[in-house]
């Protein structure tokens, strides 16, 4: 038997058991009910799929193909009516309470029928995320609350993140490379706010979004440690749309230019600044940055890889499909060895992309963003309790400043650096492994189908488009290697630069 010492002295070594088995510990902490909930997510997307994503999603495809301005704001209503919009926000916001994780799961089954259907939903939690990350709940319930309004009088009320800048592209979710782009998205301090000017390109659903969490500069030479997070409402003077395209392929969910011209933002509606940053904090601008960006995409990375998986599954069932129903020389395709071997290739990426998101989920639930409302007391607490004892009771400290104060100190000043590293370094490899699995699994599924496959009636021709973009959502595959490479193989490498060239 080994003693105590002589195990962690094992464990400690690279790769550490920490970093690599996230599951077994998180295993025993995750409340039973989170299974119970999973399911009934899963039940409720595969009926929602049945409903309205199947019969609509080729439709949805060649209309927006025929009609470029075609904005899907009759999808945005049936979600809201559906109530996606708030079903994963925390109850303390004013949303239903979903736990994070089972969203994935959501988000693999709406995602094999139509992952443009999926991304009118999920790109509204990229801004949910944005939002709370920033830690200033004042704000954040304030916003939501109008989400939550608009669900009820069926006014769909939606938050956009915007962070690409035409000269930057998503280098701006990476610190290191932010001074090395061209950032040109001003924040100019001024009496009682900011005046902001720039433009962000590439905002998903950002013409029907009512809220955007706006990444804007105040010192442009030093962008990595002036980062100001504000929220701009649609309507405010000096902020405007341009033209609106279909990123790549995709043509459900469309993407947006903002421009901002002598726009002013109040200090009301600042999400965070170096200012408000260094009240709370003594660690440097550009490591709080870090943090920000780290919190939002260890979040939603997962769910991308979920997007992934889920069209990697569309493709396979499809081939399936195909191969069950086609006769070659009067044999049933499904019985050709080489077949069941492909189809079992397909499976087994399915089934391995799936694994890395959860494994992801895992991480951000034992050390990540939403470590809190995973623990077994505050996750029952959270879901027994009623929305109105939320409302009257939990909802008005939010709009404390001590409030504030402690959620920063929670999220920038306690959390460890290494369980950052750990659940963003876990989020950009789910997020990478599964858009690759989802475009491999479409190449198999054309090479099976031939010609048939190609016809965008068959459905597989629209699933490779639609996953094209997702490996450079939330960053480009490569940026998402080097993180991954940075957050947990870095520290075996010492001699290393990442992210130098």
């Amino acid at each position: 038997m080994l003693s105590r010492s002589e195990v962690s002295a094992g464990l400690s070594r690279f790769p550490k058991f920490e970093d690599t088995h996230l599951s077994l510990p998180y295993a025993p902490r995750m409340p039973k009910h989170m299974v119970r909930e999973i399911q009934e997510v899963i039940a409720l997307a595969r009926k929602f799929n049945d409903e309205v994503a199947r019969p609509r999603a080729l439709e949805l495809d060649r209309k927006t193909h025929e009609d470029p301005d075609y904005m899907p704001f009759e999808l945005v209503e049936i979600a809201n009516k559906w109530g996606f919009y708030t079903k994963w926000i925390p109850k303390m916001f004013g949303g239903q309470g979903a736990s994070m994780p089972s969203m994935s799961y959501f988000a693999e089954e709406i995602s094999s029928v139509c992952v443009g259907i999926m991304n009118v939903i999920g790109v509204h939690y990229l801004g949910v995320a944005g939002l709370i990350a920033s830690a200033n709940p004042a704000l954040a319930k304030r916003v939501i609350s109008e989400v939550a309004h608009g669900e009820k009088t069926g006014k769909p009320c939606l938050i956009a993140l915007a962070t690409t800048e035409p000269g930057a592209g998503t280098d701006v979710e990476e610190v290191d490379l932010v001074d090395k782009g061209k950032v040109a998205c001003h924040a100019k301090k001024v009496p009682g706010g900011y005046i902001v000017n720039g433009t962000k390109v590439f905002i998903s659903m950002g013409h029907v979004s009512t809220w955007t969490v706006l990444l804007a500069y105040s010192d442009l030479k030093k962008p990595s440690v002036s980062g100001v997070g504000m929220m701009v409402k649609t309507g405010t003077r000096g902020f405007s749309f341009g033209t609106h395209e279909n990123k790549m392929g995709q043509r459900v969910c469309p993407a947006s230019v903002l421009i901002f011209e002598d726009c002013f933002i109040p200090d009301d509606q600042v999400l965070f600044s170096e200012e408000l940053m260094q009240k709370i904090s003594k660690k440097p601008m550009k490591d709080l940055s870090q943090r920000y960006i780290d919190y939002v995409v260890s979040a939603t990375r997962p769910g991308v890889c979920a997007f992934g998986v889920g069209v990697a599954r569309g493709a396979f069932e499809a081939a399936l499909n195909y191969a069950n129903k086609t006769t070659v020389y009067g044999k049933p395709l499904i019985k050709s060895e080489w077949v069941q071997c492909m189809l079992a290739e397909m499976y087994k990426n399915v089934a391995l992309g799936r694994l890395a998101y959860v494994e992801a989920n895992y991480a951000n639930s034992l050390r990540g963003m939403y470590r809190l409302l995973q623990l077994k007391p505050l996750y029952y607490y959270f879901r027994l309790m009623p929305n109105a004892y939320f409302e009257k009771v939990v909802g008005p400290t939010l709009d404390k400043e001590y409030s504030g104060k402690f959620m920063r100190k929670l999220y920038y000043d306690w959390v460890k650096p290494k369980d950052q590293m750990c659940c963003s370094g876990w989020a950009s490899l789910a997020k990478f492994a599964g858009t690759d699995i989802g475009v491999r699994n479409c190449q198999m599924a054309i090479e099976l189908m031939g010609s048939t496959g190609l016809r965008q009636d068959a459905g597989v021709e629209k699933m490779l488009r639609d996953i094209k973009l997702l490996q450079i959502y939330e960053g480009t595959n490569q940026l998402n290697r080097l993180n991954t490479f940075k957050c947990l193989i870095a520290p075996a490498a010492p001699q290393a630069d990442v992210f130098a060239d």
